[in-house]
């Protein structure tokens, strides 16, 4: 059995975490320097990883490639199972020619590019990550939105920023009940935690995503509507968030802030004129259709809410998962351990790969394209072409995510986030800031803040506990900071690229856009975690 060592470099933490991070500089580099293809950025960071841990960090190369080889079938399953069957299903509303009813629809509720930015990217794309999570929300608004004339590039930008406020309580409220798995702490008190440290950033999240749209000039035409959007947004999800549980926050925030944009456009409309750069359709009055036709139209995307809903039922998921096998990964299950600080004890660091291939969300979207095809009675021939052009689509997107998932297992497994994870520890006093940095930086390797949780979660409440700080805030930390990586993610920019139609070449120029926005935001996470660890700390569960 290989043991972890996490100052492999002479005991040095500090030098150790240099030769940690040489992958992450090597992804900053190629994509915020060279400007690279995501791709390509990807696959070398996953070969500098390789290199550290064989060579700085002592790993067997064949403990090496089997990490690497886990974290890519994460990368294929649940996560491009899921974008796939999502972008598969924009296609055929698009090639059917639904999704024109579709757009006239939104452009009869308003034809303010800032409005339908909130009603889809945010408010939509919040009920989307709470149903079904894990790129989904990105996959189905980012391609709405540029099927109403939204430019590729803000259409996925626009939606990767809008993505921030729900991801810590998204797929049914998944990464918060993983984190309780890991650190074995109440799940309600996560819950409350995560939502009170949240919520005051979702209170100010629509009027952001407005100043980066059109400036202050931008947000004070609509400010009626952002104000009421995050508003009612940041309320439902401290109130559900603190007495209901973490399963059901993201849904209802999310209905919550529709109804309350669709009731202030009752009695008030913007008065100046709004026009995106580089929208390609011009704002003309849409023309209306009949009820039935509508409903028609929107009836996939109704059903792919009906079945993810129906797929977080757990009557109906313990059936489902009567077919998932857990595999013990060969070459990797138990061959390697742990030892303090990263764990309580020493322990063998197991390695099961979760085969949920009938209970995943991507299935719920399978059915949900299947049924589409009955109901929309699309001919066989139709079906086809949109498969082959998803899969051509896909195919760079689904390179780069599971490039990035191989670089974050290796880097878990060979003990280099462990000494990332340390070297945020030795913060100290600030430790409260870094927390949400340490959530940010573990969701911008996996893409996946349930998957940061299950990295860092531990190691946040052994800290906590050496520096004498409240354990369920430090948890909760990490999940809530972890959010505003989400957009800066490799995975997240592939399946927005993916399903905009981006050029690869733009991957990058995405990249620099949602990083300064991402620093910001998680850097005023972390000071929401230092209000509450020195100032209030009555405030925060657990304390």
């Amino acid at each position: 059995m290989w043991q972890q060592v996490y100052t492999p470099l002479g005991g040095s933490l500090g030098y150790s975490a240099l030769a940690a991070a040489m992958p992450l500089f090597v992804l900053l580099y190629l994509l915020g320097v060279r400007r690279t293809a995501a791709w390509i950025a990807a696959v070398s960071g996953l070969a500098m990883a390789l290199a550290v841990a064989v060579g700085v960090y002592g790993m067997p190369a064949g403990i090496a490639a089997s990490a690497s080889l886990m974290g890519a079938a994460f990368g294929l399953l649940p996560i491009t199972w899921i974008v796939f069957w999502a972008i598969f299903l924009y296609r055929l509303t698009l090639e059917t020619g639904h999704f024109e009813i579709i757009k006239d629809s939104i452009g009869g509720v308003t034809q303010d590019r800032r409005l339908q930015a909130l009603l889809i990217a945010f408010a939509f794309g919040a009920f989307i990550e709470g149903a079904a999570g894990f790129g989904t929300p990105v996959a189905v608004a980012a391609a709405m939105l540029t099927g109403l004339g939204f430019s590729p590039f803000y259409a996925a930008g626009i939606c990767l920023l809008a993505n921030t406020a729900p991801v810590a309580f998204g797929s049914i409220g998944i990464p918060v009940i993983t984190l309780a798995g890991i650190t074995g702490l109440p799940v309600e008190q996560l819950s409350a935690a995560v939502g009170r440290i949240c919520a005051p950033i979702s209170l100010i999240v629509p009027a952001y995503l407005m100043l980066v749209m059109g400036g202050v000039r931008g947000l004070a035409g609509v400010w009626p509507a952002a104000f009421a959007c995050g508003l009612s947004f940041a309320t439902t999800q401290w109130l559900v968030s603190n007495y209901i549980g973490p399963q059901l926050v993201d849904i209802l925030s999310s209905l919550a802030a529709i109804a309350a944009i669709l009731l202030v456009l009752r009695f008030w409309r913007p008065r100046d004129a709004f026009e995106l750069e580089g929208e390609h359709a011009p704002s003309i009055a849409p023309p209306k259709h009949p009820l039935g036709k509508v409903i028609l139209a929107w009836s996939p995307f109704l059903m792919l809410v009906a079945c993810v809903l129906a797929w977080g039922n757990p009557a109906l998921k313990d059936f489902l998962n009567s077919v998932t096998r857990v595999i013990e990964w060969p070459g990797l299950h138990h061959m390697i351990l742990q030892t303090p600080p990263v764990t309580a004890a020493e322990a063998p660091y197991a390695a099961r790969y979760t085969l949920n291939w009938l209970s995943a969300s991507g299935s719920a979207c399978l059915l949900a394209c299947i049924l589409s095809i009955l109901v929309l009675r699309a001919p066989f021939s139709l079906v086809r072409k949109v498969f082959a052009t998803t899969a051509k689509q896909l195919s760079k997107p689904t390179l780069t995510v599971c490039s990035v998932l191989a670089l974050a297992f290796l880097m878990n497994y060979s003990g280099a986030t462990g000494t990332l994870g340390l070297a945020f520890a030795a913060t100290g006093v600030a430790f409260p800031y870094f927390s949400a940095m340490l959530g940010w930086l573990g969701v911008f390797l996996t893409g996946s803040d349930t998957s940061a949780n299950a990295l860092f979660g531990n190691l946040q409440v052994v800290t906590a506990n050496r520096l004498d700080l409240n354990a369920v805030l430090m948890a909760a930390s990490n999940s809530s900071g972890g959010v505003m990586g989400k957009m800066i993610s490799l995975q997240s920019i592939a399946v927005a690229v993916a399903a905009t139609g981006m050029a690869t070449r733009d991957e990058s120029r995405l990249f620099r856009f949602t990083l300064r926005h991402s620093i910001l935001l998680a850097s005023a996470i972390g000071v929401v975690v230092l209000f509450y660890a020195y100032v209030m700390p009555q405030w925060a569960p657990g304390a």
